[in-house]
């Protein structure tokens, strides 16, 4: 696939890596000099200008672009160059940064296609690496709202029974269940809990401790609690 990302700082520059290293084609869009000709220097091919402008987009091919990643740190800058990608039938990825309030977000979530946060998906990262072990945070989806991935372990408590027969929380609803072999898919009642088996459960933080006993057991439950007690940050 034939991808544009605009801005060639931390985050654009590691994220067109990953896409390179994934046999897709990049191109670099940076209107600060030295960030271009580091972006060169990694052997992107590089368009010096503001990304916000067609002219310029155009430069780097958007017509014939899959998908259009606008990764500055200009919010105004990054809207702009995915309203000039959509119109050219680009799929559109804006970065904004955690500090925006929901209203702000809302504005643009309604006009792009995906909305990423670099801030909330190092700390994600970073929970992740703190837990350790059988759960695994996959996103905040709200202020005290979670998606966890739980791998059900020899010594689950639910580990034989039924999806139908796991009774979560209130607060708490299974969104996605897989085999230990086999892709997530959409859970259905007869589905048996067997040791690796994958769970993804959206939850309150207020219940995470409850669905990590319920699934996992007992270990490792200070951990999770100091995790979701800090959770609210990520």
């Amino acid at each position: 696939m034939r991808f544009i990302v605009i801005g060639a700082g931390r985050v654009g520059l590691r994220t067109a890596r990953v896409l390179r290293e994934e046999g897709h084609d990049v191109t670099l869009v940076e209107r600060d000099t030295d960030r271009a000709d580091r972006g060169r220097a990694d052997g992107f091919s590089v368009v010096e200008g503001d990304g916000s402008r067609e002219d310029v987009l155009a430069k780097a091919a958007v017509e014939r672009a899959d998908a259009v990643g606008a990764l500055t740190s200009d919010l105004n800058a990054n809207f702009a160059a995915c309203m000039i990608a959509k119109h050219h039938g680009c799929r559109t990825v804006m970065r904004i940064d955690e500090d925006y309030r929901e209203e702000i977000y809302q504005k643009y979530a309604d006009e792009v296609d995906e909305i990423i946060y670099p801030e909330r998906l190092g700390a994600i990262g970073a929970k992740n690496a703190l837990l350790g072990g059988n759960i695994r945070a996959i996103a905040d989806i709200a202020e005290h709202l979670q998606v966890l991935l739980f791998t059900i372990p020899g010594e689950s408590p639910m580990r034989g029974y039924t999806l139908s027969e796991v009774e979560l929380p209130a607060n708490a609803r299974l969104l996605a269940f897989g085999k230990h072999d086999e892709p997530m898919g959409i859970p259905l009642p007869d589905n048996s809990l067997e040791t690796g088996d994958r769970v993804a459960v959206l939850a309150d933080f207020d219940v995470l401790d409850d669905v990590r006993q319920l699934l996992v057991g007992d270990d490792a439950g200070e951990t999770l609690a100091s995790a979701a007690s800090a959770g609210g940050g990520a």
